[in-house]
């Protein structure tokens, strides 16, 4: 049965094993296989969410099934008074997970939390060729603002992004 829960520090772990395995999985997140370990750790990711979400202001919630954490939504406040109303979203599910609803829940939290904490404006990033995750996007709201040409390089070759916002 899947249920969603805020990470507790005893988890970090696991959300560590989730972010590598959506890392090498799939070629829609930022890091390419193996290359968070490379660049950062598991204490780093600890600091991180204790001092940004359990001390600080962003949102941060997984999905899980049984004991296993099998996706997560991030958002990261505006840390500047002028983009305080705002929100840039990460949102990650494992490949066998997905199409079943958890993204559309992931998005209704996000909301909640949006309108109590004063966010206006939820923005995040697509590959454009990720249609799947944009038709999810698109359907809890958010609309294409922009495309950033060249903006990522994967597999060898340049990708565009759609820029996309939802106003609350």
């Amino acid at each position: 049965m899947l249920y969603y829960k805020i990470l507790e520090l005893n988890q970090i772990e696991d959300f560590w094993k989730l972010l590598n395995t959506l890392d090498a999985e799939t070629d829609y997140m930022m890091y390419e296989p193996n290359e968070r370990i490379q660049t950062t750790n598991v204490q780093e990711l600890k600091n991180d969410i204790v001092n940004n979400v359990i001390c600080g202001s962003d949102f941060l919630q997984v999905a899980m099934e049984n004991q296993k954490m099998v996706g997560y939504i991030r958002a990261e406040r505006g840390k500047f008074n002028r983009i305080l109303h705002t929100a840039y979203i990460v949102v990650g599910i494992l490949k066998d997970y997905r199409g079943k609803g958890i993204g559309t829940s992931f998005f209704e939290m996000l909301n909640c939390w949006a309108k109590k904490n004063g966010i206006k404006r939820l923005e995040l990033t697509v590959e454009c060729c990720n249609e799947t995750a944009r038709y999810l996007y698109e359907k809890s709201g958010f609309k294409i603002e922009g495309t950033r040409e060249k903006s990522m390089f994967v597999n060898g070759s340049f990708v565009d992004e759609f820029y996309m916002a939802k106003i609350l």
